[in-house]
């Protein structure tokens, strides 16, 4: 790591735990994965100081029930027997020790929290909702929404995410500051079960499933995931280009083209 740190020019650090299913079964891994990590990899960066974008997380703003999320805003989590939080909590020290990297030490750090970026390639292995829910609607198999399907997210193409983190890195009045990176359209989950159906014209029926048969018992969810993005329009003038359904279908397309791979 020290060598790698020594030839970048810039560290992107997106390695992480992640998934919420993961989340709920290797809980340790998720938390020693996610702030040990973190640790090392400001550590050796700060030898050398080079920037640090940090990839944080929607999670981190946890129960709150604000109509927006702004970078500002505070941070509402569950009890410490709720395993569903330590992602989350994980993510926050995270944040806290970048920016005490950065007013200790100087060292040039950018946070990132993303919410639900997605794209080709990606998989529903460990939950992640759209790519799962297509990949149900294409094989004709049972669309399943978890809980009462009320709860709302955006998405976010991993191409508008790219191009929002190549101008951040690089942006003096990005360093030491906080981003929203995240889509405009706020949507509930049982509404995106419909939208991915009617958008790949497949027959699957739309199944509700109870959370503690998908998760655990006594799992609690994220009931908004909405991001303000001003901050970040304000200072690289970034504004998402893919809609909803571009995403659906793209990773479709993906889908459909990899299916024995």
């Amino acid at each position: 790591m020290a060598e790698l740190v020594d030839e970048a020019d810039v560290v992107l650090h997106s390695a992480a735990a992640v998934g919420v299913r993961l989340i709920i079964e290797k809980p340790v891994q998720t938390i020693e994965t996610n702030i040990k990590g973190t640790e090392l990899v400001l550590e050796l960066a700060a030898k050398k100081k080079k920037v640090v974008v940090i990839f944080s997380t929607s999670e981190v703003y946890g129960k709150s029930n604000n109509a927006k999320f702004f970078e500002s805003s505070d941070l509402i989590l569950g009890p410490t027997f709720k395993s569903r939080w330590g992602y989350a909590a994980s993510k926050i020290i995270d944040e806290f020790l970048a920016l005490a990297y950065h007013r200790e030490k100087r060292l040039p750090v950018v946070i990132v929290r993303l919410f639900n970026t997605v794209g080709p390639r990606q998989t529903g292995r460990y939950g992640m909702v759209l790519p799962r829910f297509v990949a149900q609607a294409l094989s004709g198999k049972a669309i399943t929404v978890f809980g009462d399907g009320a709860q709302t997210r955006t998405f976010t193409h991993v191409k508008d995410v790219v191009w929002g983190i190549l101008r951040l890195m690089v942006h003096p009045h990005a360093i030491g500051q906080i981003f929203n990176l995240g889509g405009k359209e706020e949507i509930a989950v049982r509404d995106l079960a419909h939208r991915v159906k009617a958008v790949l014209k497949s027959s699957s029926p739309i199944v509700f499933v109870p959370y503690e048969e998908a998760y655990e018992e006594g799992f609690e969810d994220m009931r908004k995931r909405v991001p303000d993005i001003s901050k970040v329009q304000n200072l690289i003038g970034y504004d998402p280009k893919y809609s909803l359904d571009d995403i659906i279908l793209d990773v479709a397309e993906y889908q459909k083209n990899h299916r024995d791979s």
